[in-house]
């Protein structure tokens, strides 16, 4: 297990591109098993989560070829329809094979993904717009299995308790494109990763309209083509190179960021006294002055998003002043808040808010590496923090972010990835 060892950094300079999306990745390496036609997808970046993806689709009979960050698959050679435990539970996003796999193959089990540390992420949504098309399912020893011989189109409405559902849309979007008649999905999530599926349907011959708006109509057709696509830049991987330029001052250029998939961001690191230069294909960040406090709500998109509140909460920890940073996507999304604790932050919980008292700078210190997004909070914390941290469990950090420490040193810090003793 790596560990990385993080001395604070003066400040940032530079270029950095960001790699291809990994949440607009994994559903769409979903959509070959709707086709028995060749399909590649440029542009993947190089993480464990697309890994697993991987590993899963091989399992189900579809032959891979994974050559730099261009993935080839060639499906039609199914194994059988079953994704087991032992690859769903290590990423929640394989549980998108079940859409493809129902509407393809009539019939599938997949094990449900299970808990996460951020907090309970129930798949309700997602069964709930199958069994409207039609889908026969039922939970047993922890798999969903489903038949699905008479689907038909019809209308569903997916909001939830805490909005939309990127993986759920997903899901039942992939379905429908080969199910009979007209479906029309309401509170649809409008995330540009799913979005970008859409395209990706399109080009197979599906007939979509709306989507990455909140009402998606589909007419489902026969049979689908394959693909040739180029997967959107990771606005995630982006956000967290904008935050970063913001805490450590300098100049950063992140190239392949896209301002329109980050107005929220954007919005937030302008009050804070940010200086963003916006030009095409990239986005500049500079800090002259002293920051300001911001509020910030997670909401789903175009709102701030939820994979960004940790490392806002890392920027708001060396503001002067009080912030509140206020989930509302995952009201348990706070394990960082502990660690930063650890690095002299001043953070209090009250229910579904964090109050930030910012202090002038943070120290290095031993933390511990909780969940995805968390990880990169950290790793931005060290940088900026007087002394030597070390980041443990960096193996979240991995599942989401391709070779970002190596990033970061092109950039001018002074981080090493370790072993673990």
């Amino acid at each position: 297990m790596d560990k990385l060892i993080v001395q604070g950094t003066g400040r940032l300079s530079g270029e950095v591109s960001v790699s291809g999306s990994k949440n607009a990745s994994l559903p769409i390496l979903a959509a070959p098993l709707l086709t028995d036609e060749p399909c590649e997808l440029r542009g993947v970046p190089a993480v464990r989560d697309v890994a697993t993806m991987l590993r899963i689709l091989r399992h189900l009979g579809v032959r891979v070829a994974a050559e730099g960050n261009r993935i080839r698959m060639q499906p039609g050679g199914y194994a059988g329809v079953e994704a087991p435990y032992r690859l769903v539970s290590t990423m929640r996003a394989s549980f998108c094979v079940l859409g493809p796999l129902l509407a393809r193959k009539k019939r599938a089990s997949v094990s449900l993904p299970g808990g996460c540390v951020i907090g309970p992420r129930p798949v309700d949504l997602h069964l709930k717009g199958l069994t409207a098309l039609g889908a026969k399912l039922k939970v047993e020893q922890g798999n969903v299995i489903g038949t699905a011989r008479r689907l038909r189109g019809t209308s569903i409405y997916l909001g939830g308790a805490f909005g939309s559902s990127v993986l759920g849309t997903a899901n039942v979007l992939m379905a429908a494109v080969l199910t009979p008649g007209e479906t029309v999905i309401e509170s649809a999530a409008c995330e540009p990763e799913l979005a970008d599926l859409g395209d990706v349907l399109v080009q197979m011959g599906a007939k979509i309209d709306g989507h990455g708006t909140p009402v998606i109509r589909i007419r489902g057709v026969r049979r689908l083509g394959g693909f040739r696509h180029q997967v959107i830049p990771d606005r995630i991987e982006a956000g967290t190179f904008l935050v970063a330029g913001a805490i450590l001052g300098g100049e950063l250029t992140v190239r392949g960021a896209r301002a329109e998939h980050l107005g929220a961001v954007l919005d937030k690191l302008r009050q804070a006294g940010v200086g963003l230069t916006i030009r095409e294909g990239a986005i500049r960040v500079r800090r002259t002055g002293r920051l300001k406090p911001v509020d910030v709500t997670t909401l789903p998109y175009p709102g701030f998003p939820t994979d960004l509140q940790a490392q806002m909460t890392a920027l708001m920890a060396q503001t002067p002043g009080i912030s509140v940073i206020t989930e509302k996507i995952y009201p348990e999304r706070f394990m960082h808040v502990a660690e930063l604790a650890r690095m002299g932050a001043r953070i209090k919980r009250e229910g579904t808010s964090a109050i930030v008292l910012g202090v002038e700078k943070l120290s290095g210190a031993p933390v511990m590496a909780s969940d995805l997004r968390a990880s990169a909070a950290l790793v931005l914390a060290a940088l900026s923090a007087k002394g030597r941290s070390e980041i443990a469990r960096v193996y979240h950090l991995d599942r989401g972010y391709d070779r970002i420490d190596e990033k970061f040193k092109r950039l001018g810090a002074r981080i090493t990835r370790v072993k673990e003793r």
